[in-house]
Order: structure tokens, then sequence, then C-alpha cells
């Protein structure tokens, strides 16, 4: 019987990785080189879809769990947890009904036929199966970064196995060959790779120019751009279709994102659609060298010892700008202004002031045409979202 993964969002508590989770599931964040969604359904070679749950978000790939749901074989799983080897094995083992706990807590993936469907939402479940694992998830959006190393690695390792990587020029400088893939089309040529400390994928149709050093574990999307002389450290990934130059340090770009210029980018994360204006840089270690700060729904909340900035998607800075440590950067902001940024800008800000704020309609017609560059056009899902964020955020 064919099989299909529904993830949730239900127990994940989406608002505490806010600003992402305010244009995607949580399932769609990129952590490593593939996003949570992609990573399960490679691993089980499924489908998957999205379980209903009645807000703004339920769109194409939402379904009801009830009657009409299907003759497959279901796995349930929570749209923030990431795989490991121990999950992965538990999984395949499940019958239906059953469910896995892990080190006891409540349960994370559920297998379900229809007939294990109750009544319209309610999993009748027989049996828990209880793995002692260290669990990876994404709580809060500097889980994000710190997990990126974790995430780079597992990706790596499903991606690749099995697989003969394109050959490399001779004119790049490489270190620790066997932990370097790169896919077809990608272009390298004059760089330098060290995957001493972790490994380094470079997507299809990406393209590393000249005198870029790169350092492992490190990610270069499908159609990615590394312009001359870029200088990454892992771990980082730039997800599909950006453009990078200058100094990025273990950061996620989740895809489709520029940052063209120099300038550095430091344990942060940056949605999808952002473009840094040149000389962009954010603070990413607070000067006293003490624990950063961030802005949550919570209230501020502690994010370790080194924590940069987290931008929503759609949101752009102007030249020079200087980011303060630990910034949360909403959907839609348009960001200028003198001296460092606050700690909190909301979304569709105009400046950072907080005096005046980004017109919807402007700012769709602004995205359209920055998605007009890449060849892509806002859809009709996106201005829904922005509709709905714009009147309620």
């Amino acid at each position: 019987m064919p099989s299909r993964i529904i993830f949730t969002e239900e127990f994940c508590q989406p608002e505490n990785l806010y600003p992402f989770s305010l244009t995607r599931q949580i399932q769609d964040i990129r952590v490593g080189i593939m996003t949570i969604r992609e990573k399960w359904e490679k691993i089980l070679k499924a489908p998957s879809s999205d379980k209903w749950e009645d807000d703004y978000k339920d769109l194409d790939r939402s379904v009801h769990l009830d009657e009409n749901i299907g003759e497959e074989t279901f796995f349930m799983i929570h749209g923030n947890l990431l795989p490991t080897n121990r999950l992965v094995t538990a999984i395949r083992k499940l019958k239906d009904g059953e469910f896995i706990s892990v080190n006891g807590n409540a349960g994370v993936i559920f297998r379900f036929t229809k007939k294990q469907i109750s009544q319209p939402h309610k999993i009748r479940v027989t049996k828990a199966v209880t793995i002692r694992d260290e669990v990876k998830h994404i709580s809060f959006p500097w889980d994000i970064f710190q997990l990126n190393d974790y995430g780079i690695r597992q990706d790596f390792q499903w991606i690749t196995k099995n697989r003969l990587s394109q050959p490399l020029s001779k004119t790049n400088r490489v270190i620790n060959r066997p932990a370097v893939f790169v896919e077809k089309g990608a272009v390298v040529e004059h760089a330098v790779l060290n995957a001493e400390d972790g490994p380094i994928y470079i997507g299809k149709k990406a393209r590393v120019m000249e005198g870029c050093l790169l350092r492992g574990p490190l990610s270069v999307g499908e159609g990615a751009l590394l312009k001359m002389g870029t200088r990454v450290y892992g771990a980082t990934s730039i997800g599909p279709y950006s453009v990078v130059g200058g100094e990025i340090k273990n950061s996620v770009f989740f895809g489709y994102s520029n940052k063209a210029h120099d300038g550095y980018i430091g344990d942060s994360v940056i949605g999808e659609w952002c473009n840094l204006g040149a000389g962009t840089s954010n603070s990413n270690m607070k000067n006293n060298a003490s624990n950063v700060r961030v802005w949550t729904q919570k209230g501020e909340l502690n994010a370790g010892p080194k924590c940069g900035m987290f931008m929503g998607d759609y949101s752009r800075t102007a030249i020079n700008t200087s980011v303060n440590t630990g910034t949360v950067v909403g959907v839609c902001c348009n960001i200028f202004g003198n001296g460092l940024t606050p700690k909190y800008i909301p979304s569709f800000s105009w400046g950072f002031d907080a005096v005046q704020r980004y017109d919807l309609s402007r700012a769709i017609a602004d995205l359209e045409d920055w998605k007009n560059l890449k060849g892509q056009t806002v859809t009709k899902n996106e201005k829904a979202i922005l509709q709905y964020i714009y009147k309620n955020f």
C-alpha cells in the first residue's frame, strides 16, 4: 500500500518561530541542505501533505483527517522534528495504530490508515513505541542556525549515498576531497574548498566564482551564486537561487535571497526573497560577551552567546545598514535609518523608526519586481498570506 506523510504544527507552537512561521509551515523551514519536508520525503520516499489546522496557512496541500482521506498508509509527523538515524529506523518498523514516543514524552510520529480515524481529526492509537534518542527539533529561530551543522552532515549522507560527485576542475584547491560533492551542472573554478571540518555540498547549476574561500560544513543550493572572493565559514546553508558575497558564517539563507556585496552576516537566518544592500552587516556578539536576548512573542529569551539577525521573507536593507545583535525583522520590511537597528522591526515597516508603514499594494508591487528578476511572479497564495499578515500582525 502506498504511503503519505502528513505534517502537523498542532503541538509545535509555531508562533515561537516568528517571523519564519508567518509565511510558511514549520516543515518548510530549511535546516541543513534540505527543508524539513524535503528530508522526510526523501527518507521515507513518500509525498507529503499538511494537516488542516484551521488557519490562514491552510492552502493547497492541507488535508482533513476524516473518512475521505484515502486508502494510503499515513505517517503524521510533527513539523518541527528533524530526522535522526534512530527515528528513521523506528518509523520503518511502525504498524498501523502505533506511534513513536522519544524518551517517554508525547508522541511525535504516528502511523495510521483510514480505519484508525475514530472521528474527524481524531486518531485511535493502540501502542506507544518508545525510543531513547536526542530529540532534534526547532522551537525558536536560533535553533535553525544552531542545528545547521547537524542538518548539513545528515543531509549530506542521505543525498550522496551510493552516488558519485561530478569532477572538480584542477583550477581549484580542495582539502579532503571525499567530503566534497558537486551536482551536475555546477561550475566551480579557482576556489579553495576545505572539507576537513565538515562536508561541502554544491547543488545543481550552482556557480562558485574565482577566489571564493569555502569551509565546511557548507551547502550551496541549486542555482545559487557565490560571487568573486566570497568567504564562507561553516555551518552555512545558501538556499537555492540565492546570490551571496562578502563574509558569511554559521547562517542559513532559505532561498532566492541576495547578499551580493561585502558585509558580514553571522549566526543568522535570512528568509526567502530578501535583499541585503551593499555593506549590510550584523553584530552577532555583545560587547560584554554576555548572552544575547532575542525578542519573541513570549518576551525576550536567551539565545546563547552568539546570535545575529532573523529576517522574515520579502524584507530588504539599505546600503551600509548596521544590524544590532539578536535583531528580529518581520515580513516585507524596507529597512533604512541612522545608527544600529532596533532589536525588533515589525512586519511591513517602512524604515526602522516605526513612523510609517509599508503600503500593502506597494509592497506586493515591489515584490513582483524582485521576483521578476529571477523569472518568477507573486502567487495567489502569497498574496493571500501577505494580506492576512498585514491586517493581523
